[in-house]
Formats: C-alpha cells, sequence, structure tokens
C-alpha cells in the first residue's frame, strides 16, 4: 500500500524562519518581483510497510507527468498488486491513468472529496518544508532538488518520522 500526492509549488525565493541570530536590524531578502525560473513540484509516495518516502520533482504536475510517476512506482515495487492512496486531483483521473492502472495491476484507491488529510503522506510534508525550504534561499532548482532528495535519503535511514504510535 503506497500513498501519493504531490508537494508544491517550490519556488526559487527567499524563506525566512526563526534562526539564532544577533538581535538587531534583520538581514533583507531579495526582491521576487518576478518568477523567471518558475516552480518546481516533488511527486511523493509513502511506503506505508516500510515508512519509506520516495518521489521525483517536475517541471509540471499534469497527467502526463503523474503517469510517467506510476511507471516508476511500478519499476520501483515490481512484484504483485500495488495499491495507491490518492486524492481526487484532476490529473489522477484520466481515462489514459486508469487503462495503464488496469495493464499494471496497480489498484487507486481515492480519498473522499476535502478530505486529503486522510492521506498518510501529507503528515511528511510539514517537517519536509520546515527543513528544506524554511530559513533557506537556494540558487537553482538543481541544489533546492539535490537539498529536498537529500533530506528524503536522511529521513529514510532515521525512520524519524513514525507512521503510528506503539499501543493506539
Amino acid at each position: 500500500m503506497i500513498c501519493v500526492d504531490e508537494f508544491g509549488p517550490m519556488e526559487l525565493r527567499p524563506i525566512g524562519g526563526r534562526s539564532w541570530r544577533r538581535r538587531g536590524k534583520p538581514e533583507r531578502f531579495r526582491a521576487t518581483y518576478t518568477r523567471p525560473h518558475g516552480v518546481r513540484h516533488y511527486l511523493a509516495a509513502l511506503d506505508l510497510k516500510t515508512n519509506e518516502l520516495w518521489g521525483q520533482v517536475r517541471r509540471r504536475k499534469r497527467r502526463r507527468e503523474f503517469l510517467a510517476f506510476l511507471r516508476a512506482l511500478r519499476r520501483r515495487w515490481p512484484e504483485g498488486r500495488l495499491w495507491l492512496v490518492l486524492d481526487n486531483f484532476s490529473p489522477h483521473l484520466g481515462e489514459e491513468v486508469r487503462r495503464w492502472c488496469r495493464q499494471s495491476n496497480v489498484r487507486l484507491c481515492f480519498l473522499p472529496t476535502n478530505a486529503s488529510w486522510l492521506n498518510r503522506i501529507e503528515c511528511q510534508f510539514t517537517p519536509l518544508r520546515k527543513a528544506v525550504l524554511t530559513c533557506c534561499d537556494y540558487g537553482s532548482h538543481v541544489e533546492q532538488s539535490r537539498a529536498l532528495h537529500r533530506w528524503v535519503r536522511w529521513r529514510n535511514r532515521k525512520k524519524s518520522i513514525p507512521l503510528s504510535k506503539k499501543g493506539h
């Protein structure tokens, strides 16, 4: 059983936050009136059995990118039936996606409308945002993507974010 969702958009702009700094005049952020570099999206999957997070950074999150992400998931977990828990975002609902899922032994389990908080992957995005995007000003999307993947590798080694507490 795999929980799937999209995180983003991630922009190249300075994002403030709390830090241990000297008191006084705050450091000024550069102006970000335009977004010449665009945005990126993190298509993510959480394996409920191993509590392992995995994903890909993409320029867009259309049906084409989602279908490519599903193919990558199938290559990552090639054996048996794959159950995917996901929301009702329009790229998830296309006939092309459903056809591919039928052919590839993938079952889509849609959450009720306005209940995406039921998806277990949602609670992984807050620590990701705090660790990777807060108090940062990346120079390129490549640098931002490397930081994101570095944090995901660290998180998967530590298994620091439990899915549930034992005994509950």
